[in-house]
């Protein structure tokens, strides 16, 4: 199917490694131009070469921290120069601090600093800086990577889940205000996603794992391409009716109605 995508800008932040780096390799495939977020300028340059060798797109590296006023003014200015626009923007933000706690035990105030500066005034930085490269091109996209634990909070999650949910409740008010200019505000909602890939404290253990299968009808983990998947169809050509929603990938682990 032809997802409309080919020749589009598209910003992925955080897109180093993990989730950024797999959406960034899937919009290349559907021929979109890529622009690449993230403070480690090797593993971005090593992805920026796989990009175009393998799908002949056009990619632009910026190496910045989404936290840093100046970093993310510098990215807003190389979009512009470069490309002269931007037409997809996917809002992928760092984790909050690990291991995460229980929440009467999550009581140190730098904590909960961190993971309000990672996960929603890093996303909000980010989106009113490069939104109005977006305004006037009559078509756009933007999609928010949260969390199943918005609408399914999960044990030990709260002080990532307090800050996804601004990130969902600040996406909810982008759209109802960006629709006008024909650009649609999404999020998309993981949940026990394979994070095999990772190291140290952020992965999780077997213990975890074996856990974390029995929250889900599936019996398995999510792949990390499944999540890419879904993103890119929210940034197709054939989703431009869906706005201001979120879509809960989790395996089935969400168990309400709505």
């Amino acid at each position: 199917m032809e997802l409309g995508i080919k020749g589009k800008v598209a910003l992925v932040t955080a897109s180093s490694a993990g989730m950024g780096r797999n959406i960034a390799l899937t919009l290349a495939a559907e021929g979109a131009n890529i622009v690449l977020f993230a403070r480690s300028v090797d593993a971005l340059q090593s992805l920026a070469e796989d990009l175009k060798t393998r799908y002949s797109v056009e990619v632009l590296i910026v190496a910045g921290d989404m936290r840093v006023k100046e970093d993310v003014e510098r990215l807003t200015l190389c979009v512009k120069e470069h490309f002269g626009g931007l037409d997809i923007f996917i809002l992928n933000t760092p984790r909050a601090p690990n291991p995460l706690w229980a929440t009467l035990d999550e009581n140190e105030d730098a904590r909960w600093h961190q993971a309000y500066e990672n996960q929603l005034w890093s996303a909000i930085q980010v989106c009113k800086s490069v939104l109005p490269l977006m305004l006037n091109r009559g078509w756009g996209r933007i999609i928010a990577i949260t969390s199943a634990s918005v609408k399914e909070p999960m044990a030990h999650h709260s002080l990532s889940t307090v800050f996804r949910a601004g990130v969902s409740a600040y996406i909810k008010h982008l759209a109802n205000e960006v629709g006008v200019h024909a650009i649609t505000a999404n999020c998309v909602a993981p949940a026990l996603i394979d994070n095999s890939h990772r190291q140290g404290l952020a992965a999780y253990t077997q213990e975890q794992t074996n856990a974390r299968l029995k929250l889900t009808p599936l019996a398995r983990m999510g792949t990390q391409e499944e999540i890419a998947g879904v993103v890119t169809f929210l940034a197709s050509r054939q989703a431009g009716f869906i706005t201001g929603t979120s879509i809960v990938v989790d395996g089935g682990m969400s168990r309400s109605m709505h």
